[in-house]
Order: C-alpha cells, then sequence, then structure tokens
C-alpha cells in the first residue's frame, strides 16, 4: 500500500433550501392561510477515525468533497428534504488544518475522534413560520444559509509513544521487527525504510507503540536523502530511542549529527527525553568507539544490544516503559508561544465589526449579520423592512455614526452594498 501522509482539499457544506411563500387555495375555504414550508438543512462534512485506515491515500484523488444542498421549502407546509451528511474517514493520528486561517481546527488522536469540519447551512423558514395573531397572512419567507467551505490541509502524524531515530542503516528496523510484529523492510543498504512503521511492543505487563522511521543523514533539514518529511511522525512520541552503529567509524559524530538535525525541526524534537543504545557491539572497534562515546558524554547512559540476534533490547524496553510511565503527552501547539495556534480554542463571536476602507467606504462583518443578511430576501420589501429593524436591534446605524460615517457613505456586508442614510 502506498503511503499518502499529506492531502490538501476544496470543502463544501451543503447550503440550505430556501422557505417559501404560498396560501391555502381551496374553493371552500377563502381564508386558508400560509402554507409555506421551511427549507431543508445542507449536508456537513465531517471527519471521523477509522482503525482500518493506516494512510490518506483514499483522500490523495479527491480535490473537492462537497455536500448536497438541503432542498426548497414546498406547499402545504411540508419541509424540504434535509441531506445527508458526509463522513470522511481518516487514521488516528490525523489533523485538519485550515489554509486560509492557517491554524488547526481538529485533531482526531483518539478512537473516538469525530469532527465537523464544514457545517451544513441551515434551511429558510416558510411564510407558515411567521405566521401570528397580528398578521395572519405572512407574504414573505427567509433564504437558506450557505454551508461553510474550507480548504483544508489534511495530515497524518502517527500516534506513537516511542520514535526509533538514527542514520541509515545503523539497525532501526532490525529492532522493530524483533521486539513487535511489525515487519518492515530489512536490507544492508541505505534507506531499506522509506515510510514510516509502527509495532506494538509488550514489556512485562506495559506495552506501548514503537514507530521505526526512515533515516536521517547530515544536511536532512536542507533536503538531502529523505530530508526531514517523516519527523513529523514523532512530534506526537513521549521518548526517543536514539539508535547508534558503534561499529561505524565516528559514533560520536553520528550522535551529534542526529540531534543536529533535529533541533532544526520546528517540533521541539530535541527535548524529547532520549534512550541512547549502542547496537552492532559484536563488530571489531565497536567496544573501543562505546568507550569513547562514555568520555565524551559520561552523563548518557548506554545500552548495549545487538539487534539481529536480540541481545541486549529487554533492558531498553524495561527502560522505556518505566519512563513512559511518568512522561506526559507533548501538545503538538504550544500556547505560549504567539506564532502558534491552539487547538480547539473557542472566542465568542462577535454581532458585527465595523472597518473603515477609506473615501467613504465601510464593511460589516460578524457571524450574526452576515447570517442575518444571508437569510434575507432582498427582491421582497417585506423581508427587507424586517431586515432594516432587526439592523436596529443590533444599533448597526448608531455604531456607524459613532465611527464618522455619513450620509451618502457605502456599506459593504460580504459583496453588495447598501447607501447610508443618517435619519
Amino acid at each position: 500500500m502506498q503511503f499518502i501522509d499529506k492531502v490538501k482539499l476544496k470543502l463544501k457544506a451543503g447550503n440550505g433550501g430556501n422557505g417559501i411563500v404560498a396560501f391555502k387555495r381551496e374553493k371552500y375555504n377563502p381564508l386558508g392561510g400560509p402554507t409555506g414550508g421551511d427549507g431543508g438543512s445542507g449536508g456537513s462534512i465531517i471527519f471521523k477515525v477509522d482503525t482500518n485506515k493506516s494512510t490518506l491515500l483514499d483522500l490523495r484523488f479527491s480535490k473537492a468533497i462537497r455536500a448536497q444542498d438541503g432542498e426548497n421549502g414546498k406547499t402545504n407546509n411540508m419541509y424540504g428534504a434535509s441531506r445527508d451528511d458526509v463522513i470522511v474517514k481518516v487514521p488516528l493520528g490525523t489533523i485538519v488544518k485550515d489554509l486560509d486561517l492557517d491554524e488547526v481546527i481538529a485533531d482526531l488522536n483518539t478512537l473516538d475522534s469525530e469532527e465537523v469540519i464544514c457545517q451544513g447551512g441551515k434551511g429558510g423558514k416558510g411564510n407558515f413560520h411567521f405566521k401570528s395573531s397580528r398578521n395572519n397572512a405572512p407574504d414573505y419567507c427567509t433564504l437558506g444559509t450557505p454551508g461553510e467551505e474550507r480548504n483544508v490541509l489534511v495530515e497524518l502524524k502517527l500516534l506513537a509513544d516511542v520514535g526509533l531515530v538514527g542514520l541509515p542503516s545503523v539497525g532501526k528496523s532490525t529492532l522493530l521487527s524483533v521486539v513487535s510484529n511489525a515487519r518492515p523492510e530489512i536490507a544492508d543498504y541505505p534507506f531499506t525504510t522509506l515510510k514510516p512503521q509502527l509495532g506494538m511492543v509488550k514489556a512485562g505487563d506495559t506495552s506501548f507503540v514503537m514507530a521505526d522511521l526512515p533515516g536521517l543523514i547530515e544536511g536532512a533539514s536542507e533536503g538531502r536523502g529523505l530530508g526531514h518529511e517523516f519527523l513529523k511522525h514523532i512530534e506526537r512520541c513521549r521518548l526517543i530511542i536514539h539508535v547508534l552503529d558503534m561499529g561505524h567509524e565516528d559514533p560520536i559524530k553520528d550522535f551529534e549529527v542526529i540531534n543536529e538535525e533535529l533541533k532544526k525541526y520546528p517540533g521541539n524534537l530535541y527535548e524529547r527525553p532520549q534512550i541512547v543504545l549502542a547496537n552492532k557491539m559484536d563488530l571489531d572497534n565497536a567496544q573501543e568507539n562505546l568507550e569513547k562515546f562514555k568520555a565524551k558524554y559520561p552523563d548518557i547512559e548506554v545500552f548495549e544490544a545487538i539487534t539481529l540476534i536480540n541481545e541486549g533490547l529487554m533492558p531498553v524496553l524495561y527502560k522505556a516503559a518505566e519512563m513512559l510511565k511518568e512522561l506526559p503527552q507533548f501538545p503538538l501547539y504550544d500556547p505560549k508561544k504567539a506564532d502558534q495556534k491552539v487547538v480547539y480554542k473557542y472566542e465568542e463571536p462577535k454581532e458585527f465589526e465595523i472597518f473603515n476602507e477609506g473615501n467613504g467606504v465601510w464593511r460589516l462583518e460578524g457571524e450574526k449579520i452576515e447570517r442575518l443578511f444571508l437569510n434575507t430576501n432582498f427582491s421582497d420589501d417585506d423581508s427587507v423592512l424586517r431586515f432594516s429593524r432587526a439592523l436596529s436591534r443590533m444599533k448597526v446605524d448608531a455604531a456607524l455614526r459613532e465611527k464618522g460615517c455619513k450620509n451618502g457613505d457605502q456599506v459593504f456586508i460580504r459583496d453588495y452594498s447598501f447607501d447610508f442614510m443618517d435619519e
């Protein structure tokens, strides 16, 4: 299976159906009254975790996903049909980023994760909805609201507790294959691992997920080798096992090269706790290199192993299990940093905001006022009157006047303009 971990999509939820104006017209019921039904709701686009998926391959050729629009209302007070939501199934560990806002809007990191990414539009109200004792024959209705529309980046960040890092061919894949049921490709040449591999590891009464990543080389941050492309898959890892080939020419330099690349990756990976695994201790110069390494880094605990024959690995696994009991989850985004967004941060929406664009041009923005605008049928005088009264209740005129808006100035809501009349 091809490993796809990043996809750009254009999403459009369904628009709400319009309400209609209708009256009952029967031979023996001249005062039948209004019977215009409400429009149906448009379908939403919902992302949901599917544990049977391990890649975003299904979305690779889906440039756009659109939900159906709600049906318009009908006569005899019949509602228009609401449309079904579109369920997009993604692997565990998927995040959804709004490209226009440059912020994460969903982090699907639990088995029951399900997030509405684009909300479907609500149906408009038919004239039956406005019948009252003061107006028993209303001849106006409201329009359905548009469904949300987003340009998103869907990105998979694997959920693993422990990540294996190191130069190519140091034995990471062999380690994973020996301690778990994973079956990564293993060969005696560099870059045999071309996509991340996951395996479940058991140490005593503790189990954890280990991820084997394609090897790093010096200059990966500048695009050499496979670059930093796969480091995002250990952003969620709480612990890193740094595998060194002690039979290599200079393991100390290897250790420093990898840590330097981790520093350059914008995910705080260098700050994660590390366990150093000295692999291939059966080679001739391994013991000598190990002594040099311990002399250079006396405070680092080093575990000796020969992964090929499963020698010396259990102490490493027990150490990892012990450390994981104390290590917290690392957030993907640091709310203390001004340049990073906070996932799921909710802010109470304002009714409206006023922007002075100069030369007598003003703009009104805000969820409530735009929803009111989109609900209004401007070809109907009664609907326009209701819209005007609603603006007065929201004190929009007074707010514009206070900001300096003058008689005859243009006021925009979305792409439509109105002349300001200072009464």
